[in-house]
């Protein structure tokens, strides 16, 4: 038995009931942008019953281009967040089986963003001193800070709207190694602080022409409980990942880890996977659609960017087999047209496709962990402590 497990990083489908707390009412990732592009084009998706889902929400938006058929190949439906936060640990480990009643802490736009005490660790640990200090754009802070940065061998510490330290450097001044090091002590120091992620975020070029690399690394705060990936392994259950979920769940529960750094390479690896035998859950993640487009607010990279993962989705479904599974979903929103560069609080999309079997409406599913508690009862294992199944 197989199951395909992929995760459309931050393709929402609607502002959620409780937006509102998080300044994020009006925000809706796929109808805005397909508005903004006027109409896209994902005939796959459409005919999986993508079209179909927004009717079904509260304030549901028509996705331009893209009609709810009669007839869907997949069920569908939506997923509202119970935990708090909207980032992408909290929603991965959600899908997986975990509850955040609390969510992570949130460090202020500052600066200072980062309390003194923190700061002074993490500069006395490592011998580098800190600048900036705040919440921003990581793109717009290498370019303000990347040459003073090249001039006196300082980390770039940032912050977001998610619970994250996020620390650029130059990979000419502080090689990867070291930054990977610096962000394990950061690491180890936020632990105390329930901070989500650290983020290594390396960067190249000259001042007014800087790039950030793909050699990005996430450092996630620990696990809190056994996820459905630690269950399945427990059962025998080959667990593979692709992407950055490596990162993500700290590397529990994972046998096989594929750390690829965009869509195009994850979806070959996808592909290839569901073209043999291997056996399992196969747990995806496809990054572009956040790092690249959502976070730049770019509708028309975004709706390419989805394009291009109808056309693999053409060439993945004929792969599969009648023992088969994939659930489409997404992690929380991002929505380009939307204010700032910051994630939404978003309903997720929920696709589920069993070759040979007619789809049939899920309706709105109260957290995101139905996922894990499907993938028990698809696997025949012991029921996980929350959710409800909709196989």
């Amino acid at each position: 038995m197989r199951a395909f497990l992929v995760v459309l990083d931050s393709v929402g489908i609607g502002a959620a009931p409780d937006a509102h707390e998080y300044g994020d009412t009006g925000a809706n990732t796929l109808a805005n942008l397909a508005e903004a592009v006027k109409g896209i084009s994902l005939p796959v998706l459409e005919r999986l019953g993508l079209g179909c889902i927004p009717p079904i929400l509260p304030e549901g938006k028509a996705i331009a281009g893209v009609e709810a058929v009669a007839q869907p190949e997949a069920s569908f439906g939506a997923m509202q967040e119970v935990s708090r936060g909207k980032d992408t640990t909290t929603g991965h480990w959600e899908m997986a089986g975990i509850e955040l009643e609390n969510g992570f802490h949130l460090f202020p736009p500052g600066p200072p963003s980062f309390p003194p005490e923190l700061i002074q660790e993490f500069e006395s640990r490592t011998g580098r001193p800190v600048i900036g200090n705040k919440a921003a754009s990581g793109t717009v802070i290498i370019e303000e800070l990347g040459e003073q940065h090249i001039e006196d061998g300082a980390w770039i510490a940032y912050t977001s709207a998610d619970s994250v330290l996020q620390i650029a450097a130059h990979e000419e001044v502080i090689p990867l190694e070291e930054l990977y090091g610096g962000c394990e002590i950061a690491r180890e120091i936020c632990n105390r602080y329930t901070v989500g992620r650290v983020i290594a975020r390396p960067f190249v070029g000259r001042p007014g022409a800087f790039k950030r690399t793909g050699d990005r690394r996430d450092f996630s705060y620990p696990l809190p409980e056994p996820t459905i990936l630690d269950k399945l392994k427990e059962a025998g259950i080959p667990v593979a990942t692709i992407g950055k979920l490596d990162d993500i769940f700290a590397g529990c529960g994972i046998d096989k880890s594929y750390h690829v750094k965009n869509n195009k390479d994850a979806i070959d690896i996808i592909l290839r996977l569901a073209g043999d035998s291997s056996q399992g859950l196969f747990f995806a993640n496809l990054i572009d659609f956040d790092m690249l487009y959502g976070h730049r607010r770019d509708p028309a990279g975004y709706a390419g960017a989805l394009e291009n993962t109808d056309r693999f989705l053409a060439q993945m479904l004929p792969l599969l087999g009648t023992d088969d599974l994939l659930i489409l979903t997404a992690d929380h929103g991002n929505d380009p047209t939307f204010k700032g560069t910051d994630h939404c609080r978003e309903f997720v999309p929920l696709l589920v496709y069993r070759p040979g079997q007619p789809g049939r409406p899920l309706g709105i599913r109260k957290g995101f962990f139905d996922i894990a508690q499907s993938l028990s009862s698809f696997f025949g294992i012991e029921r996980m402590a929350r959710g409800k199944s909709f196989i």
